[in-house]
């Protein structure tokens, strides 16, 4: 693991700021989504891919319960209900 030298005080809501040139190396723009996992005691953040739950699509997405569903599922869904 690659250490960048950059320490950050989490607040008293657990929030803590991820640094301008981090955000920018990995291209994590406002309103993208982040994994959140463990390895070990190691905390991971991971970049989501913006994929379809249910069938895996990259096209027309919307996000429902911070969950990516597209078009062409919701609309199966619709004639199933």
């Amino acid at each position: 693991m690659h250490s960048t030298g950059i320490f950050r005080r989490v607040d008293g809501l657990g929030r803590f700021v991820l640094p301008k040139e981090l955000r920018k190396s990995l291209d994590i723009n406002q309103n993208d989504y982040l994994q959140i996992f463990l390895e070990g005691d190691t905390i991971v953040l991971r970049k989501s891919q913006n994929r379809c739950l249910l069938c895996g699509s990259g096209e027309n997405l919307f996000d429902f319960h911070d969950k990516h569903i597209c078009a062409g599922c919701i609309e199966e869904l619709k004639e199933k209900c």
